[in-house]
């Protein structure tokens, strides 16, 4: 038996339903004005690390620089030991991230695949941990840190932060879609727990596990209160502190450096999420579907 289109089917979408065309550009139109909002700014901040300070200080604001300088790059690293910055924010940002990945995937795997006693009620403890914010445990965790003499160091930058509830939340659920039936083989095969997480469960998670590196990655690049309030000496700060140390004490600032000691900030993060973006949807969409 054929069915015949119908005359509705048939006839083109724009006579069909002319609605459909002014609600399309609408949303465009709410597109462009939402990206505006955030271009606009970005584009400012770039701009000015690049512009003169005469075009800097013009009005009406200059929005395009006659010319274009590398002297704010030049100031902004010579003004400021940039340099260790750098340093301190690669050492704390990499084996924080490593650490705080490691701890994820194993506590992620004992909650999704490990039976023991109050499982479910430290995983709904755990899940609480969401829902405190972190700035409710920077006395205690100075005051540990105080106590076990880390004040100013790489240990105590790093080790209050290598716990992530959401990160173990992500792994676990992403953990959960997995075929189980791939681990038990693996166990009749007599692999171990360590053989399972690295032979089965990272090349199946990768993009789950890519998505918490990266989110660890940004927190402990751009965490700004707890080494603020760790270190107490030039040589141990971080390079989201080392901006503090680009502003003028009587008011008038180098808005040209500064912004150029910003982009030293903000590039190294945007060059990680360009490369590992393809995996963040895969893993943020895996991580919604339980087995």
């Amino acid at each position: 038996m054929t069915v015949m289109p119908t005359a509705a089917a048939t006839e083109p979408a724009s006579r069909r339903s002319p609605g459909s065309r002014r609600t399309r550009w609408w949303g465009v139109l709410a597109l462009v004005i939402t990206a505006l909002v955030f271009l606009i700014p970005l584009y400012l901040f770039v701009s000015t690390a690049f512009k003169t300070n005469a075009d800097i200080n013009s009005w009406p604001l200059r929005l395009i620089p006659r010319s274009l300088t590398l002297e704010n790059f030049v100031n902004a690293w010579t003004l400021a030991p940039f340099g260790q910055f750098l340093v301190n924010s690669i050492v704390v940002a990499a084996v924080g991230t490593v650490l705080k990945v490691l701890l994820a995937i194993s506590t992620a795997y004992a909650f999704a695949f490990l039976p023991f006693p109050g499982k479910r009620y430290l995983f709904i403890f755990m899940l609480g941990a969401l829902m405190v914010p972190g700035h409710v445990t920077l006395l205690v965790n100075y005051i540990t840190i105080g106590q076990l003499n880390l004040l100013n160091t790489y240990a105590g930058l790093i080790l209050p932060g290598v716990a992530s509830a959401f990160g173990t939340f992500l792994l676990h659920q992403f953990f959960r879609s997995l075929p189980y039936e791939v681990l038990e083989a693996a166990q009749l095969d007599g692999a171990g727990h360590l053989r399972r997480i690295i032979s089965i469960i990272v090349p199946m998670a990768r993009p789950a596990i890519i998505t918490v590196g990266l989110i660890a990655l940004i927190d402990e690049w751009n965490n700004f209160v707890w080494p603020l309030i760790v270190t107490n000496s030039v040589n141990m700060r971080t390079l989201p502190i080392g901006l503090l140390y680009l502003k003028e004490n009587d008011g008038i600032n180098d808005w040209g450096a500064l912004m150029a000691g910003t982009l030293f900030v903000v590039l190294p993060v945007v060059i990680v999420f360009l490369l590992a973006q393809r995996y963040i949807v895969a893993g943020l969409a895996g991580s919604a579907v339980r087995r």
